[in-house]
């Protein structure tokens, strides 16, 4: 048998409808208490001497396309204790149905706080617009700051890394609590003077978490010369990644003749592919008159004069390095990371689990633990 769907599960426990209005785009629904009596804030004492009401326009999770529209009933009722100073409050629905001053039931305000956890500001906002929850990128990352919960215990694992305020134009570095997977705080610039402060002023921290720049390093050593520098798990895994990647590729022209796949035939090649074949047989002539050059003992500043190529490319093809047929754009292991380090936290990583630690004092020098292509 066929189960009906009631209209008054559309809306959260607690409230009855009192009616329905229906529109093109939205759904309006006239909701109350089902309690008789409400508590006071102050007091906590209850009353049932109601002295007003009045509306609030809610907006609740959408139905078969439409947005739901709460109007609340709500009432106004006289705390009838004479020692109590507040003598006129509102009901309160509860923070688990509807919070106090809130535009948003709760069942809405958690799917929008996972959205913004999840993918940000404006593209959580795009998303919620087809999800017909339309809110704004700022309100968005109002929900998430607000439901931030501070920080209780001290901070003893810190991993600290640089973020774009605008790409290309500001950064600013990222502090973050490894231990609790949580933000820190955002200071304003890169600056090692900027750093040494904030690192001063938290002498708390054992363990310091960072990419393998000299900056932060230095600042961390000066700061804290106690505490233990680690490399962080992004950062090895890239390095490691690009470092491997170089390897396959200068090894693969001896790879494919190993494979017996040195015959390319250009009527099999795609578009694309014919294009980068063409590149690769014009690169081929420009290695092949360097070398030449290069047999005779030409110096490199003569063979940049006499080719016109740059200096970089003429040392990269005396030292006998080269390029695949087929080259490919380098990638990152971003794909394979969490969503928490895809979004601006690639130092929010557990120290513990990189396995690899530096030196106490960090030099300008690169950290040592890091893999380097």
């Amino acid at each position: 048998m066929r189960a009906g769907v009631r209209i008054s599960s559309l809306v959260p426990s607690g409230l009855v409808i009192e009616s329905v209005s229906d529109s093109s785009d939205s759904i309006i629904l006239a909701v109350r208490s089902e309690g008789g009596m409400a508590e006071c804030p102050l007091c906590g004492a209850r009353s049932r001497r109601i002295h007003s009401r009045y509306d609030r326009q809610v907006a609740d999770l959408p139905c078969a396309g439409k947005q739901i529209r709460l109007r609340v009933i709500t009432r106004r009722f006289v705390c009838e204790l004479p020692h109590c100073r507040r003598r006129i409050f509102a009901e309160r629905f509860g923070d688990d149905v509807l919070p106090t001053r809130s535009r948003r039931t709760a069942r809405l305000e958690c799917i929008v706080h996972h959205l913004g956890l999840a993918l940000g500001g404006r593209p959580a906002a795009s998303f919620a617009k087809r999800l017909m929850l339309p809110v704004s990128n700022d309100t968005l990352l109002r929900v998430v700051r607000r439901r931030t919960r501070p920080r209780t215990g001290p901070l003893i694992v810190a991993g600290i890394d640089d973020w774009a305020f605008r790409k290309n134009h500001r950064y600013g570095t990222i502090v973050c609590d490894l231990e609790r997977r949580r933000i820190v705080t955002l200071l304003p610039d890169r600056e090692i003077a900027t750093v040494r402060a904030w690192l001063s002023d938290h002498p708390e921290i054992k363990v310091v978490s960072r990419d393998r720049g000299g900056g932060y390093g230095e600042a961390a050593a000066k700061a804290l010369p106690d505490a233990v520098q680690v490399a962080d798990r992004w950062h090895l895994i890239e390095n490691a990644s690009a470092a491997f990647l170089n390897a396959v590729r200068r090894s693969m022209r001896v790879i494919r003749t190993a494979i017996g796949a040195t015959t390319i035939n250009p009527k099999l090649l795609t578009c694309a592919e014919r294009l980068q074949y063409e590149g690769y047989l014009r690169r081929e002539q420009t290695n092949a008159t360097i070398m030449s050059l290069v047999r005779n003992a030409v110096p490199l500043k003569e063979i940049v004069r006499r080719t016109g190529h740059s200096r970089k490319l003429v040392r990269q093809v005396s030292r006998g390095e080269s390029t695949d047929v087929f080259r490919t754009r380098q990638s990152t292991p971003m794909p394979t990371c969490p969503f928490w380090m895809r979004n601006g936290a690639r130092a929010a990583v557990t120290a513990q689990s990189s396995g690899v630690v530096c030196k106490g004092k960090a030099s300008k020098a690169p950290c040592v633990s890091s893999v380097s292509g």
